[in-house]
Parts: structure tokens; C-alpha cells; sequence
């Protein structure tokens, strides 16, 4: 519920930025991953916890990190990482959604379930582009 009583769902809000990419573009592609090494070096190992970390702040602490990266991680051993994809990929439109970003290089479920690491580290690095913190939930 937001001060004027109203039950509105608010968005994740960076600090205003002279660099901060403009809404609806990407501010790295789907394969830059030398632009932050360690990030892509943690998906590589444990794509769950990439993942646990953008999910918290896009639902902005609705998900915690933690149960975030528990239930990424169950199905994928439980069910398959199609299972898994299609559900990292709700938060891939969900981010989509509140920065009008297009759906490239495809839709959403296609990214996920053909380049899920990639897609990982876009996420993470878009989120660390626009002022956000994902390491540290903010």
C-alpha cells in the first residue's frame, strides 16, 4: 500500500543517473558477457543464484533471493531445466515490462529456454545498468 492509501504496485527505482540506459533499450546485448566477468562467471556455476538475485528486486522483496534461488534450483533438478526456463523467463517480461524493453533476440520463453545463461547475465547486467544492485537487493 503506497502513502495515499491506495494498493498500487510500485517498481523498482534506481537513483536518478546521467548514464542510466533510456527506457526501452537494452543496454547490452544478449551475448556481453565481458562486460562483467564475475556475474557471468557465477551464472556459469550457478545460474540459480543469478537468477534468485534479479527475481528479488524485480518483484522488488516480494521473492527473497534466497527462495527465489531454492525454488529456481528444484525445478531444475526436479523437473528439467524446461521447467526451470519457463519459469526464469516471467521475470525476464516482467523487467521487459517495467523498463518497455522489446523482446529481443525473441520472446522470452525462446531466450530462456535456448540461452539461459545469456539471458541470466542480460538481466543482471540491465538491472547493475540502471543503478540497481542485484548483489545486494537493492
Amino acid at each position: 500500500m503506497n502513502p495515499n492509501g491506495s494498493n498500487t504496485e510500485s517498481t523498482p527505482q534506481a537513483p536518478a543517473s546521467d548514464t542510466s540506459p533510456p527506457e526501452g533499450q537494452w543496454s547490452t546485448g544478449i551475448c556481453g558477457c565481458f562486460e562483467d566477468v564475475t556475474s557471468c562467471f557465477v551464472t556459469c556455476w550457478c545460474p540459480c543464484i543469478t537468477f534468485g538475485r534479479i527475481a528479488e528486486i524485480v518483484d522488488q522483496g516480494g521473492i527473497s533471493c534466497f527462495r527465489a534461488t531454492r525454488n529456481c534450483y528444484c525445478l531444475a533438478h526436479l523437473l528439467g531445466i524446461g521447467a526451470c526456463a519457463l519459469y526464469t523467463c516471467t521475470y525476464r517480461s516482467k523487467l521487459r515490462a517495467h523498463y518497455s524493453l522489446p523482446p529481443k533476440p525473441g520472446p522470452d520463453i525462446c531466450v530462456h529456454c535456448c540461452c539461459l545463461y545469456c539471458a541470466l547475465c542480460q538481466e543482471y547486467r540491465e538491472l547493475k545498468n540502471r543503478g540497481l544492485d542485484p548483489e545486494g537487493g537493492t
